[in-house]
């Protein structure tokens, strides 16, 4: 069983327009309603690779019961603390020429009461399950170290804690030496300040984070892959480069099928390609954090891992 912590969920609104122009009225002719935050989008990779998740985190308002109900319906058992304010939405504009223009709101404010209630089923929680999943941003007033407390209990259980995160709270996190992470080369050029224009310059980079206690520190390139390390030795995975539908959640299924992959005891190479081949069939798909099993299966195939 795997614990996904989304604290900070959203109704992700999906609008298709032809052009985006600015300070001009638009109109859409399609619009998609949809359960979002990152670890959402985990959650609903992970219960469609047959995998058993938990669900927890905040939910408030209309938004939050729209959310429960998808939960329900997916299967998914949902733990999510019930909180008096509302639910997040988060809007994407997607125009005829491929290019995706997100606006996110911030998240709800969390009463000290409702972070406390959070705490205490998460110990509980953290009893049921083989490893835990964190990913997203955090909503307001829970504090930027508050996945460092998390992982710090998770530990302490003696649960691998796999996390996806960015900024202040990401580095924050570092000091509680979390399992896995997964920051692109971006994220990691700019809380490093060093360049990265090499893979070699990219193994170095793992190897700081290894150092610090991380055992499975992963560095996204975008279309050129990523680069995984685990045990000592570092894999460049490169899946096939498909045209993409909506390549929103590709990294959330990504987490997904690594977790299924750590879950099921799978060896390094497996979890590495299925992996990389949830985060590739996303792209294929309309609604983000979503994946055609089937596609999966065939994209596995054509993943291409080099031990460098």
């Amino acid at each position: 069983m795997i614990l996904v912590v989304n604290l900070n969920p959203s109704l992700d609104k999906i609008y298709n327009v032809d052009t985006l122009e600015y300070g001009q009225v638009m109109r859409t002719n399609k619009v998609q309603n949809t359960a979002g935050g990152k670890g959402t989008h985990v959650a609903n990779v992970i219960s469609i690779l047959g995998g058993k998740c938990i669900v927890t985190g905040f939910l408030g308002g209309h938004i939050g019961a729209f959310i429960r109900g998808k939960l329900e319906k997916q299967q998914i058992i949902n733990k999510c603390i019930h909180i008096e304010g509302e639910t997040r939405s988060c809007l994407n504009i997607a125009t005829i020429d491929g290019k995706q223009t997100e606006i996110l709101e911030p998240g709800p404010i969390i009463k000290l009461e409702e972070r406390n209630a959070f705490i205490q089923q998460y110990k509980e929680l953290l009893k049921e399950v083989s490893l835990v999943v964190a990913s997203g941003s955090l909503p307001q007033n829970l504090g930027s170290d508050f996945y460092q407390l998390l992982i710090e209990l998770a530990n302490d259980a003696g649960k691998r804690f796999l996390l996806d995160t960015s900024g202040e709270a990401f580095e924050k996190s570092l000091l509680a030496r979390p399992f896995f992470i997964k920051p692109n080369k971006d994220e990691i050029e700019s809380f490093t300040g060093r360049k990265i224009e090499t893979i070699e310059d990219v193994v170095g980079e793992l190897k700081t984070f290894i150092k610090k206690g991380i055992m499975m520190p992963t560095i996204s390139l975008g279309k050129k892959g990523a680069v995984i390390a685990y045990n000592d030795k570092f894999y460049h995975v490169q899946p096939p480069v498909l045209e993409a539908v909506n390549a929103v959640g590709s990294g959330d299924a990504y987490v997904a099928g690594l977790a299924i992959g750590l879950d099921k005891n799978l060896s390094i190479e497996e979890i590495i390609s299925l992996a990389a081949a949830c985060g590739t069939a996303n792209v294929l798909e309309a609604e983000s954090g979503f994946v055609d099993i089937n596609k999966v299966d065939n994209i596995s195939k054509n993943i291409n891992i080099e031990l460098l």
